[in-house]
């Protein structure tokens, strides 16, 4: 412990310290638990929930049998490009306590308050004790990192073991021992198979770790170094093969991630730019990096421009995702905190300096640290207690029984459908929005294009009212041709089977 700790003076002080910010991260994420996934990204929370779901419902007693039909069809219609790991454990957890969808926003918050506890470990490798803290304080409370952290989706156990990874190797580079290397790998490892996209925070990580200590050619030349990377790639290396060669399945999960055009587009720089200002704020963000000259070892400095380096390796390869979905930038958060608590940790010793002539100074510095850490708890907890979810159910119940839940359906509604899907019990087809490519130049006419997507089909839904405004004719087009068969607030079903010139 440092003996000139502002922050945790003592021993009792930093145990004091841990528990409240473990605490307080721990109670924001479990504010409104019970509330419906839809404050952050429902459509990949629901696309998990429906995992999920179909999972339980294969072996659940009880169960209607056309719900049981109902639910397998969805789980088995959309392949994913992870293995469903926290889907399946959530799954288990559904036979022992019910099906509770708010049980997944249990575990990814303890994924990551787990992940905080591996990351104040790596800082304690890098940084002074107040540093980490601050580095830690950072982590925890976020706002963007609290709505993400908290989601059904594998992202917060994939972060969790990239940084327990992290510390494993980093912990291997200060002690060389078969201990860590073999810690680091399977962290590592274990990461890449929750998602494989893990793999260039994982490998700019441990080469960065590895080269702080050794040359290219010593490392090169160090069985322990091979059995680090060897379990690090055999995980997801196996999944890979299985689901490209073996099942089949993720073949086409791979496409439509690159797109070489883009990289000399400015706007996709742009972009990519916003979405990591949605995570930080443009002020933090250029904190971030001004923190990168304020690291004070050289092992942390390559560390974690090995880290950015193997951001931006990800961002150029994933191009389209990383510039539209925010999400994919979340790993940068814990590296952001390291750099972060290195600059913070100059004011907190200036602060120090002056709070050091008296009593009454310290404490009131101290304070403004906490209250700064309490107004982001309170901050956060209004905007999640602002908005309730829960009538949603009640609304795609509703329009699932107007359906009939019956097969034949084809709607522009919001969220690839998966709303009504897991609560309406209607599974439909969409009908593409504006800015896809079937409403190109070829795309033909109004009336080429409806008959073309909906022959077949019995019933047209539409819930995204926005979206139909934005479809030049199309609104005029349905009133015109077809009878309304059921109406609500919210949503409207055109009847296909009736046309009204007939």
């Amino acid at each position: 412990m440092d003996s000139k700790s502002f922050l945790a003076p003592n021993r009792w002080a930093l145990a004091f310290v841990l528990a409240l910010l473990f605490g307080l991260a721990l109670g924001i994420r479990l504010t409104d638990l019970t509330d419906l996934p839809l404050d952050f990204h429902p459509t990949r929370q629901l696309f998990s929930a429906i995992k999920a779901r179909g999972m339980y419902y294969q072996t659940a007693a009880g169960i209607p049998e056309w719900q049981r039909e109902a639910a397998l069809r969805a789980y088995t219609a959309d392949a994913t490009l992870e293995p469903p790991l926290l889907d399946s454990l959530v799954a288990a957890s559904y036979r022992l306590f019910g099906e509770h969808l708010w049980i997944a926003r249990i575990y990814s918050s303890l994924f990551w308050l787990i992940g905080g506890i591996f990351l104040f470990l790596l800082a304690r490798e890098f940084l002074s004790l107040d540093e980490a803290l601050l580095s830690l304080t950072l982590y925890l409370f976020l706002p963007y990192g609290i709505f993400a952290s908290r989601s059904f989706q594998p992202d917060p156990l994939m972060v969790m073991l990239i940084v327990a990874g992290w510390w494993a190797a980093v912990r291997w580079s200060r002690q060389p021992a078969w201990t860590w290397a073999l810690a680091a790998g399977l962290a590592g490892g274990f990461a890449i198979f929750v998602k494989l996209t893990a793999v260039f925070f994982v490998a700019s990580g441990f080469g960065g770790a590895v080269l702080s200590r050794l040359s290219l050619r010593q490392a090169l030349k160090t069985p322990q170094v091979w059995g680090m990377a060897a379990l690090t790639a055999l995980p997801g290396a196996a999944y890979t093969f299985y689901g490209v060669y073996v099942a089949g399945y993720l073949g086409s999960q791979f496409s439509g991630r690159f797109f070489p055009e883009l990289l000399i587009n400015p706007f996709f720089y742009l972009r990519w730019e916003g979405k990591i200002a949605l995570i930080f704020g443009h002020v933090v963000l250029a904190l971030t990096l001004l923190g990168l000259l304020f690291l004070r070892t050289r092992e942390s400095r390559i560390f974690l421009l090995s880290v950015w380096t193997g951001y931006a390796l990800f961002g150029v390869i994933f191009n389209y995702h990383i510039a539209s979905h925010d999400y994919y930038s979340l790993p940068l958060v814990p590296a952001a905190a390291l750099s972060l608590g290195a600059l913070g940790g100059v004011t907190v010793r200036g602060l120090a300096e002056q709070a050091a002539r008296s009593v009454w100074m310290r404490w009131l510095v101290r304070l403004l640290l906490l209250f700064s850490v309490v107004m982001t708890f309170w901050d956060v907890r209004i905007r999640l207690l602002s908005v309730d979810y829960r009538p949603q159910a009640a609304f795609w119940a509703q329009v699932g029984e107007a359906l009939g839940h019956q097969p034949g359906v084809i709607a522009l509604t919001q969220n690839y459908g998966y709303p009504l899907v897991y609560w309406g019990w209607q599974k439909v087809t969409l009908w593409p929005e504006v800015r896809s490519q079937v409403f190109g130049a070829r795309a033909g006419s109004l009336a080429e294009r409806f008959e073309r997507l909906t022959k077949g089909k019995r019933f047209f839904l539409v819930t995204d009212f926005e979206e139909l405004n934005r479809q030049a004719g199309l609104e005029e087009y349905l009133r015109g041709h077809y009878p309304v068969y059921a109406e609500g607030e919210g949503y409207v079903i055109f009847d296909l089977s009736r046309p009204l010139n007939e």
